[in-house]
């Protein structure tokens, strides 16, 4: 009985038991070869029908992303000028207070400095950011009332550049991925749940794909066209082919992706990773009304904070909300992720830390949670990470265009063959 299959079948209405050593023993296969055949007609239906529903979410979602996964590279090369300065040892810093209020002067009534980012290269200056928003707005362009940046040089105070974020492309493209430009209790669901679809796809399509045996099957990894391959093969190899290779990865972007799309799912992750229910605690602290003290608050828990994190890469700065409210420090301790990041907060008006949280002392769920977009597009590897990204998200999005285009061959080769 080596090396060989033996098939014992009674009919072919009736359960087929098939006994197959491959070399790694023997395994049953429970299946008539026709329930076999009538299983993946059901789940090709499956896969068509949710493709052709989901198609043009996915598309957007998918080609917007990989747009986006460079955004950092591309902005930092576009806005060189803004974002360096001509620092030389030696130099002082003015002091928040004074920058603050030059940041503060170059906006008009009524907008405010909503966050502000501190870097701790000297070669780069601050940028202060004022950000509305208008919640009963049905898109994009409504719902964001107005979006700048200020570029201030930390030494002289001078506003080098101003830029509208609410015209910016790459924030068109991250809205257009977020939420289809639409607000984003409408639009999220939305892309979540093409998101679900697509996973959805992806398992029925390595279904779909997977051969009977390995040892029989060609032309099933690599493209083997000729002149002579007609465009439905060809389609149907970029399907197929491109499809298996990126599965993994596009699994990885999807399931990262429903976890900004839905609360439930996010809570899952958490639960998985963390293994209790329990949500972390999160610092309840509150600043006490007192007279402001000579050193400017601000400028006083930069100064602790940058004692702690010497050598983090910034610090994100949002000011208290109201007269009970605290200053917020947001520590990205290394540049281009945000994986490893701490929290502090401090008091408005003596600036005392009020309370910490290192990311050291965070567990694995919240961990994970944190880690989610550097996984999503790739940067927890570092550059080959986001190139793998790019490369999966553009085959993400091919996905829906050469599906589209067997299931239009199939459907004009039928009517044709009426006539």
């Amino acid at each position: 009985m080596d090396n060989q299959q033996i098939s014992l079948t009674a009919h072919a209405n009736k359960p087929t038991v098939r006994f197959i050593n491959a070399g790694m023993g023997f395994k049953l296969i429970p299946f008539s070869i026709k329930q076999a055949i009538m299983i993946k007609k059901i789940i090709f239906q499956i896969h068509l029908w949710l493709g052709l529903l989901s198609g043009i979410v996915v598309f957007i979602v998918s080609i917007t992303g990989s747009i986006y996964v460079f955004q950092p590279e591309i902005t930092k090369w576009l806005r060189r000028d803004a974002i360096y300065n001509d620092y030389s040892n030696g130099k002082s810093a003015l002091t928040q207070k004074q920058l603050w209020e030059i940041a503060r002067s170059e906006l008009p009534e009524g907008e405010a400095i909503s966050w502000v980012n501190i870097y701790n290269d000297p070669r780069k200056n601050q940028i202060f950011y004022s950000y509305a928003s208008n919640p009963d707005a049905l898109t994009y362009f409504g719902f964001i009332d107005h979006y700048k940046a200020l570029y201030i040089n930390p030494y002289t105070g001078e506003v080098v550049k101003i830029y509208n974020e609410k015209t910016n492309f790459f924030n068109i493209v991250k809205f257009l991925h977020w939420s289809l430009l639409l607000e984003t209790s409408i639009g999220q669901p939305i892309v979540g749940w093409a998101t679900i679809i697509f996973v959805i796809l992806l398992i029925t399509g390595l279904v779909l794909w997977w051969p009977r045996s390995f040892r029989s099957a060609k032309n099933i990894f690599l493209f083997k066209w000729k002149k002579t391959t007609g465009w439905y093969k060809r389609f149907y190899d970029l399907h197929n082919i491109l499809g298996f290779w990126s599965f993994m990865g596009a699994l990885i972007i999807a399931l990262t992706g429903l976890v900004w799309a839905f609360k439930w799912f996010q809570a899952a992750v958490y639960v998985a990773a963390a293994g209790t229910t329990t949500p972390p605690s999160q610092p309840q602290a509150a600043s006490e009304l007192r007279p402001i003290e000579a050193v400017s608050p601000i400028d006083k828990a930069l100064t602790t904070a940058r004692k702690s994190y010497s050598d983090a890469a910034a610090f994100r700065i949002t000011p208290p909300s109201d007269s009970t409210g605290v200053i917020n420090f947001y520590v990205q301790q290394k540049e281009g992720v945000y994986y490893i990041n701490h929290q502090l907060q401090f008091d408005q008006y003596s600036g005392e830390l009020l309370s910490e949280r290192k990311h050291d002392e965070k567990n694995a769920g919240e961990k994970l949670i944190h880690a989610n977009y550097d996984i999503h597009t790739g940067a927890i590897l570092g550059l080959p990470g986001k190139i793998l990204a790019f490369f999966v998200s553009l085959i993400a999005a091919s996905l829906p265009v050469t599906g589209f285009m067997m299931w239009w061959k199939r459907t004009k080769r039928k009517q044709n063959s009426l006539f």
